[in-house]
């Protein structure tokens, strides 16, 4: 596979982590703070939306393996659900000023929305990549060139939205980015449709939303995927609190989100290296032990912090390339030889994985945050902001990898018939 076709199919992992990023990072301040919505409020309006889109994930997985059948359903698929994101994007940024019902619904809606598009396009892009090649090396290099655009995306959805805020305003900072964009996307789906290497198509018989839970190695990496998800994404979602809060540093936070994202970038390349060496497993545990050594330290961290929370990015984004290219890779891996007509219905489950843990995340870690006294902007409740952004997360990525020892002999593989 040559270097072009790889950069054709990795392009469209730039506009959807430019996507992902504000909605679960961004949009939580912006509704909960900003637009007025409140926390409480915003949190369980998340919550709602995302346990509403989770359901739709494993029947868009069996949606995308039946369009893969069809003479151009994939084309179809990716273009109108392209669209569909491009106008949703939009409205979920760009909303009018309301009481709290109507801006709650608004929310609630124009998320929904988002979520369905971005998931058939995320979905059917990630069936795509696994059934490109039959070379598992190859399969985690297209995984290495998604990601690695992928944080490209997340390094502009890190720096612009406080840029273009600070040079133009709230409002029209977020309609420049939703025009930014919906023209990144337009071009990645063109890109992928002219020169990226065209997936192998499976004829294969309709199987039951659950099927993929019925492999055992999938079951398994699916709980894992699960648990790290959950604290990368609890993270994630406190990580603008944590930054105004307890270090007092907002107006640094587009330069802390991008060294992150930039660090995890730069990683990547080293953690093919590794995984090629010594396997994919043993190179993501070795990921989750630097992750955790390098981000517990942030709970003892207070007001003015500036370079050692610089070095807790650095270390910390070092790991991300493990977290972002390897559970993909070793998922298109273990997926049975019986099943490759099925890969949709395995990246829905994958999907709905994702997003579920996002819903826990922000209808969890900030109705409870509100309940232990913390406000944006006050003084009560920082130390448990501190645990709840830093602590929890190590504790459960410990959990992560203390299972991925115990079930590593049967991730470790490259077909199972």
């Amino acid at each position: 596979m040559t270097g072009t076709q790889r950069t054709a199919y990795g392009m469209l992992g730039a506009p959807l982590a430019m996507a992902a990023l504000p909605v679960y990072i961004h949009a939580p301040k912006l509704y909960g703070d900003e637009f007025g919505l409140g926390l409480a409020l915003t949190g369980a309006v998340l919550m709602l939306s995302r346990v509403v889109d989770t359901l739709q994930d494993p029947w868009l997985g069996r949606l995308a393996d039946y369009t893969q059948r069809l003479r151009g359903g994939w084309s179809i698929l990716l273009v109108s659900a392209s669209l569909l994101l491009v106008f949703a994007y939009a409205a979920l940024f760009n909303p009018p000023s309301a009481e709290a019902f109507p801006l709650g619904v608004w929310l609630a809606v124009s998320l929904v929305i988002v979520y369905t598009a971005h998931s058939a396009l995320n979905i059917t892009y990630l069936a795509w990549g696994a059934k490109a090649s039959k070379d598992t090396h190859e399969r985690t290099r297209l995984v290495a060139y998604r990601e690695g655009f992928g944080l490209f995306g997340v390094i502009l959805a890190s720096l612009l939205p406080a840029l273009f805020t600070q040079w133009f305003g709230l409002n029209l900072a977020w309609l420049l980015f939703s025009l930014l964009f919906s023209t990144l996307l337009i071009a990645a789906v063109w890109a992928i449709l002219q020169h990226a290497p065209m997936p192998r198509m499976i004829d294969a018989a309709p199987h039951s939303i659950l099927h993929p839970l019925r492999h055992k190695p999938f079951r398994r990496l699916a709980f894992l995927f699960l648990l790290n998800g959950l604290a990368i994404a609890i993270a994630a979602t406190l990580s603008l609190f944590y930054i105004a809060d307890v270090l007092n540093l907002e107006d640094y936070s587009g330069m802390f989100l991008a060294l992150y994202f930039l660090s995890g970038a730069c990683s990547l390349p080293l953690w093919l290296v590794i995984a090629q060496r010594m396997g994919k497993t043993l190179a993501w545990m070795l990921g989750t032990l630097i992750a955790v050594s390098g981000f517990f330290w942030a709970v003892q961290l207070g007001s003015g912090d500036l370079i050692p929370y610089l070095i807790i990015c650095v270390l910390s984004g070092s790991a991300l390339g493990a977290d972002l290219a390897l559970p993909a890779a070793i998922a298109a891996d273990i997926i049975p030889r019986n099943d490759e007509g099925r890969t949709g219905g395995y990246f829905g489950i994958w999907s709905l994985i994702n997003k579920a843990v996002l819903a826990l995340a922000a209808g969890l870690a900030l109705p409870m945050l509100a309940g232990l006294g913390y406000e944006p902007g006050g003084v009560n409740g920082l130390l448990s902001l501190a645990v709840f952004y830093a602590g929890i997360p190590c504790l459960i990525k410990l959990a992560s990898l203390i299972l991925l020892l115990r079930w590593r002999p049967s991730l470790e593989v490259i077909h199972v018939t």
